[in-house]
């Protein structure tokens, strides 16, 4: 018998699908939530603006799969959450008058008893409230609101300086000041390792295993806690001291896809930035970002380029005999990039400054409103602040 052999031969079918005659949408799913009250009844034991709440971020997560971003930058895929992986859920109006001394009023919820640092300013108005559980035990998060934005002040000291954020000194001034790096978690990396091998030789669903992971959760919230720390109690320091701090404009999430991404994610550069950024405008004061490109390998007192390797630490310039050390060279290149910010123009002309004679452009800052974070733990001490105006 034989047998006849034929080539196959790639058929292209083309399948034209029909739009949806019902589109869902943030108002069309917000509509199905009092039938799925029905339903589900435990819905129902669940604030209806908590709910809504939900649907929005649900809408706001896809709109940044599929569009975007204002950057035109997207997000990763959506997933599916189920209720046991649910760890916060918001408030999205709540009354100005929730909190009463020691204890805060949830619609829904009830009273619940809080443990506060520090009193709220009477100028704030409370706008929003997300309840958060950790490894730890419960936090309140709210969201404050002052419509009294702090303009930049017309006249800035003459102490201004510029900061080169490094891996050898977390931060050098143009000064010659510098501020050790912390590295938290490579501290803390030890311990870590410890417990991450007990939670992988217990027995999964044992209470053995829930009590080890509980007390790796509680070893990351530990290094986590030490991370914020930091970089808000420097920035503090740098604006007691000066009124204009030139940085550079760093494109860390790129450099955490090098090999050097431990240590920078380690370092904090994006979370010390945007904090000293936002404790700047609610003081009235300035930060500039200014180009990062050649900051190490110029010389700041002529000019010349000088190519250095990342393990050189020193500046030698050939040219003009500047030696130095590498950060504070790179420090300085950035203060001196900042003098054509227009705020400093203004500053410079209204000084009488010699060869600043450009008007300066109106500046628009990036600042809506002031908001305020304000932390408050239940059950245990624990409190952060900060601002959220950005």
């Amino acid at each position: 018998m034989n047998k006849t052999v034929l080539p196959l031969t790639p058929v292209k079918k083309v399948c034209h699908l029909p739009e949806l005659r019902n589109n869902p949408d943030y108002y069309s799913q917000k509509k199905t939530l009092p039938q799925l009250k029905k339903s589900h009844p435990w819905y129902a034991e669940i604030y209806s603006q908590v709910l809504q709440d939900v649907v929005k971020r649900v809408k706001v997560t896809f709109d940044r799969f599929l569009k975007g971003d204002s950057n035109g930058k997207r997000s990763g895929r959506p997933r599916f959450k189920p209720r046991s992986r649910s760890r916060t859920f918001t408030y999205p109006q709540i009354k100005d008058g929730c909190l009463q001394d020691n204890l805060i009023n949830l619609p829904m919820f009830g009273k619940a008893q809080v443990i506060l640092h520090r009193s709220l300013p009477d100028r704030f108005k409370v706008k929003t409230a997300s309840v958060t559980k950790t490894t730890d035990g419960y936090y309140i998060t709210l969201s404050l609101e002052d419509k009294t934005v702090p303009a930049i002040l017309p006249d800035f000291n003459a102490d201004n300086t510029g900061i080169d954020v490094g891996f050898k000194e977390f931060l050098t001034t143009s000064e010659g000041e510098t501020v050790a790096i912390p590295q938290q978690y490579r501290q803390a990396q030890k311990r870590l390792r410890v417990i991450q091998k007990r939670v992988s030789r217990r027995k999964k669903g044992s209470n053995r295993r829930q009590k080890a992971v509980k007390q790796l959760g509680k070893q990351h919230k530990k290094v986590t806690d030490r991370r914020k720390d930091f970089p808000v109690k420097t920035a503090k320091d740098l604006l007691k001291k000066y009124d204009v701090i030139a940085v550079e404009d760093l494109n860390i999430k790129g450099l955490a896809l090098t090999r050097l991404a431990k240590s920078v994610l380690d370092a904090g550069w994006s979370s010390f930035l945007s904090i000293l950024a936002n404790k700047a405008v609610n003081a009235g004061l300035l930060v500039v970002p200014v180009r990062a490109y050649n900051t190490s390998q110029d010389c700041s007192n002529c000019g010349e380029k000088v190519p250095k390797q990342l393990p050189e630490r020193w500046h030698d310039c050939p040219d003009c005999g500047c030696c130095l050390d590498r950060d504070k060279n790179a420090a300085i290149n950035i203060k001196n990039r900042a003098v054509g910010h227009s705020v400093l123009k203004a500053q410079l002309m209204s000084d009488g400054i010699p060869g600043v004679t450009e008007k300066p452009t109106p500046m628009v800052t990036a600042c809506v409103g002031v908001g305020v974070c304000h932390y408050v733990k239940i059950g245990k001490l624990f409190t952060e602040y900060h601002c959220l105006c950005r």
